[in-house]
């Protein structure tokens, strides 16, 4: 004989059997391949949203730019690739001429001198000349300072510079600036104002890139120095450095 306690029945009996096997069917969480396919799924949607808000985020801050900024930035991401695609060009020509001469030893010679050339030019080992333009900084009140002529020589070298010098100084890839009292170095040596840069490249191209609007000219402009550009169709660039011979580095070839 059973004994029920009060309030206790048979439907009582049976909510109760009946959560425990709800409970059991839900707990352990039993995970099929479909469904963890379709979470890994949605995970992989998630993080490429995110990843595209944090892409549209980082671009954001160009749409606050002046519209002189951003014209600079155009105008120098045209003359880069334009450069480029030049440069791919003299490649390609040059494989051509390897591949169609008849005495390809002396094609290659030929080519081995004239980059040979190149590159003296780019270390200032050697003389150049050639189109380009030539600009004069005038600084009564002695206020451009180092920085101001590193931008120049920055803003020449993206708009295609091939051989800079500043009152007889060649510049190269290592040059560096600094202040000194009446005037600035260039690589350790004082040069005085006025500052005259000679530079070989396109000049519709040199010249543009110094007088954009809020760029280089125009910052000197601020500091009450005048400074003038000049284009010309023969520049000379014939102060030189002597070649330095590495300490510890040496050629890899057999």
């Amino acid at each position: 004989m059973s004994h029920e306690e009060p309030g206790e029945g048979p439907t009582q009996v049976v909510q109760d059997t009946g959560r425990r096997r709800l409970l059991s069917a839900l707990w352990p969480p039993r995970v099929t391949r479909a469904q963890l396919v379709v979470a890994l799924l949605l995970f992989g949607l998630g993080l490429g949203l995110a990843i595209q808000v944090r892409s549209n985020s980082d671009s954001s801050a160009l749409r606050g730019a002046r519209q002189e900024d951003l014209v600079r930035i155009l105008d120098e991401l045209d003359g880069r690739t334009k450069r480029l695609e030049d440069e791919k060009a003299a490649l390609e020509e040059q494989r051509r001429d390897l591949e169609t001469s008849s005495n390809q030893a002396e094609e290659a010679r030929r080519q081995t001198l004239e980059k040979e050339r190149q590159l003296g030019i780019l270390a200032g080992t050697v003389a150049a000349q050639g189109p380009g333009i030539t600009l004069r900084v005038s600084d009564p009140e002695g206020l451009v300072e180092a920085d101001m002529l590193l931008d120049v020589i920055q803003e020449l070298r993206a708009a295609g510079a091939e051989a800079i010098q500043v009152n007889q100084e060649r510049v190269v890839a290592d040059t560096y600036f600094s202040d000194v009292d009446g005037g600035v170095r260039v690589d350790g040596k004082k040069i005085s104002q006025p500052y005259e840069f000679e530079v070989i490249g396109k000049p519709e191209d040199l010249e543009p890139a110094l007088k954009i609007p809020g760029g280089v000219i125009q910052t000197m402009e601020k500091e009450q120095a005048t400074a003038t550009v000049t284009r010309s169709p023969k520049i000379v660039v014939n102060a030189l450095r002597a070649p330095n011979k590495p300490d510890y580095a040496r050629s890899s070839s057999s």
